[in-house]
């Protein structure tokens, strides 16, 4: 991955900066920035609303991003919803899908290694329609498909979950899962905004009936956000908003024609210049590969893990991670203070429950250390890591608040 650094202004503006906190945003490189001031200079139009020249031009470049994201995920472009965010995508799915097929005592499948935007949704349809929550155990974070099955055999109308967790790393076995879950006929919603840009996801072959993310993850803006389902599901959903660009008329009685899919699900004026950023940050993909992508992260993986498992002074969860995605704590000093002193040397990490409370438990820690890498790290961001977490004590972090 040679002179990928040079692509990315924050890394060429900050170069003492070592940015291994991507699973929270990853940086943007010149493309998307480049894309996103294109529009502002010489496009600034709505869509699907005017026949003059710009408008007409910023509509194509909008649609041919949803051309893209169904050509880069092996799906209908028609079948691509454009959102804010995950967060959005799921909630659209609990509140326009669920709400209209679940009854009393019917059962939603989740574990407990979910991000809040996984869980909390589901909890409010549960509560509104009389329906449970069943949380499935795991073994070291993976789906146990005889554990499942075995939920599956008593009732489960929505199975959600994560195609990688934000903290442990894990890539669940998605096709495996799809396969089970429509043998019971229940629905399967995936989270995957830990997933997208790292490896190559083929939604055809996977098949799950949801497929969410947010484009900030995968080097996109931040604002935009993508639901993948198909027509047939999409048929029977209610768009979460109304407004603008979504009917195609109504009138005083309140009789309301809706626009055809997906456009029923895109009212109001969306975020034009963060999907044009998104089309650029797909194209930055597909310039590198995604093979090569994964290839990369997985060796620098391998060379952090290496690394961090030779410290006794640190507990590290997830040895079995997938991805470049590494949670660990320091024994005896918060994860906070170690987040502090790691940006004291210009590293910059997270810290906290990383909005999955639940698996903090299962971890049987409240909180922790958590760092992601990307295609603009380097064996040598990893040497400065490895060598100031080595020297790291509590005195070191105490004498930065005096």
């Amino acid at each position: 991955m040679k002179n990928i650094k040079s692509q990315f202004p924050f890394l060429m503006n900050n170069p003492d900066v070592v940015y291994f906190d991507s699973a929270a945003t990853s940086l943007k490189p010149d493309k998307v920035i480049d894309a996103v001031r294109y529009f502002y200079t010489n496009l600034s139009s709505n869509i699907h609303r005017g026949e003059y020249a710009s408008s007409l031009k910023t509509e194509g470049f909008y649609e041919g991003v949803r051309e893209k994201v169904g050509s880069f995920f092996n799906v209908s472009d028609k079948d691509v919803v454009f959102t804010k965010n995950a967060s959005e995508s799921l909630n659209m799915i609990a509140t326009g899908f669920l709400r209209n097929i679940l009854e009393k005592d019917d059962v939603i499948l989740l574990n407990e290694a979910e991000h809040a935007s996984n869980i909390l949704p589901w909890y409010k349809i549960a509560e509104e329609k009389q329906a449970h929550v069943v949380f499935m155990p795991l073994v070291d974070g993976r789906v146990d498909l005889e554990i499942l099955e075995s939920h599956l055999k008593k009732g489960v109308k929505l199975m959600s979950i994560a195609h990688v967790s934000n903290v442990v790393g894990v890539i669940q076995d998605i096709e495996a899962i799809s396969k089970l879950t429509h043998q019971y006929d229940t629905y399967l919603s995936v989270d995957g905004a830990q997933a997208v840009g790292h490896f190559e996801i083929d939604l055809a072959q996977l098949n799950p009936d949801f497929y969410s993310f947010s484009a900030h993850k995968m080097f996109g803006p931040s604002g935009v956000g993508v639901l993948i389902s198909k027509h047939e599901i999409y048929e029977k959903m209610t768009p979460l908003h109304y407004g603008g660009g979504s009917n195609t008329r109504f009138d005083v009685l309140g009789n309301v024609t809706l626009k055809e899919i997906p456009y029923r699900f895109e009212s109001g004026t969306p975020n034009l210049e963060g999907v044009l950023g998104f089309g650029a940050a797909l194209d930055f993909i597909e310039d590198i590969g995604i093979s090569n992508i994964e290839a990369n992260e997985n060796n620098l993986k391998q060379y952090l893990l290496d690394g961090i498992m030779k410290m006794d002074h640190l507990e590290v969860y997830n040895p079995y991670t997938d991805v470049g995605l590494v949670s660990f704590n320091v024994k005896g000093i918060h994860s906070q203070d170690v987040a502090f002193y790691l940006n004291h040397h210009n590293i910059s990490v997270r810290s906290g429950n990383h909005c999955a409370k639940l698996m903090h438990g299962v971890l049987h820690t409240e909180d922790a250390v958590r760092l992601s890498l990307s295609v603009y790290n380097t064996r040598e961001d990893i040497d400065r890591f490895l060598d100031v977490i080595r020297d790291i004590t509590l005195e070191k972090t105490v004498d930065l608040y005096i």
